[in-house]
């Protein structure tokens, strides 16, 4: 009898000890893939951490020989003559310049893309539309680039005959329209994400279609759209090929679109795609504009999370 109830025993808890093993087994393997995942995340971190950590090294090694406030004050960027000038501020006109222009054109046309896919296409329209506006994401920037010297420039001379060949303006323009599809896209996901229930409210209420899209959807979606809004802005400002194809990489502190400029980051190319020897002043001065670069893009960025949540306390 003992044996026997030895033997029932063994045979009660054996259910138990499995799912016990079990629950170890699923724990651990659960342990594994959430380490690889923060692994995963890490590597981005420590990738913009390297980024930094050699843009802010290299830029130290060029301020030793240019002082600070000649880099940001001085009207002339000629590091490669023999007077060299070192003032960013002529690159950073060419920037913000073009990339002005660039969002001119795709803030409203992505935003009312945006709306009319969200809000008033229908399924199959929404299905043709959408994959085709994406693909304009998918053409290489030196198409762009190209498109834009040789169509919107000569284009563009038929209004205005004083336009130069190589100009900001049609840089700018051609430069948007590459950017649309970002800022649509992402800006009509997050107006799809909206409930349903706060669309019905609205109708419940007598709005019109275009009411409730722009006072109630557009509102409930800005934290999404100013996304949208941010990375559009971060494209047009590191956007190199067009730029450098289309704008004339001509340092000129210019505020004028209608003028040829360089860019930070045609400039960094030119030098890039040179033969200044490593470690000479003019070769750290890609480093230096690089830090700058990324100030910039941090700037607009720390501007938009201001937004954000302004714009949340405030509805």
């Amino acid at each position: 009898m003992s044996g026997t109830a030895v033997s029932t025993l063994d045979q009660a808890m054996s259910p138990a000890e499995s799912r016990l093993s079990h629950r170890a087994s699923r724990h651990i393997k659960e342990k594994i893939i959430e380490s690889v995942l923060f692994l995963a995340a890490m590597v981005s971190v420590f990738t913009t951490l390297g980024i930094v950590y050699i843009l802010v090294s290299e830029s130290a090694v060029f301020f030793r020989h240019v002082p600070l406030w000649d880099f940001l004050t001085d009207t002339q960027w000629t590091p490669l003559f023999d007077d060299a000038h070192f003032g960013i501020m002529v690159l950073l006109s060419g920037t913000l310049v073009s990339s002005g222009v660039a969002l001119l054109v795709a803030i409203p046309l992505g935003t009312v893309i945006a709306v009319f896919l969200s809000e008033f296409a229908g399924p199959r329209l929404r299905e043709i539309v959408k994959p085709m506006l994406e693909l304009l994401s998918g053409v290489p920037t030196i198409v762009y680039g190209y498109f834009a010297l040789l169509f919107v420039t000569p284009l563009l001379q038929k209004f205005m005959p004083e336009l130069p060949g190589f100009n900001l303006l049609s840089a700018g323009l051609v430069m948007g329209i590459m950017i649309i599809p970002t800022v649509s896209s992402i800006a009509e996901d997050a107006m799809r994400a909206v409930p349903m229930n706060l669309r019905e409210g609205s109708y419940a209420m007598g709005a019109t279609r275009l009411q409730t899209a722009l006072k109630v959807v557009v509102p409930a979606a800005f934290s999404g759209i100013m996304a949208a809004y941010i990375l559009g802005i971060s494209r047009a400002v590191g956007e190199t090929m067009i730029l450098a194809v289309a704008a004339g990489m001509q340092p000129n502190l210019t505020w004028n679109p209608t003028e040829p400029a360089a860019t930070i980051t045609a400039y960094i190319v030119q030098v890039a795609l040179g033969d200044l020897p490593h470690g000479s002043v003019g070769y750290q001065t890609i480093f230096a504009a690089g830090l700058t670069l990324m100030l910039m893009t941090l700037v607009f960025n720390i501007l938009g999370y201001w937004l954000r949540k302004r714009y949340r306390e405030q509805y």
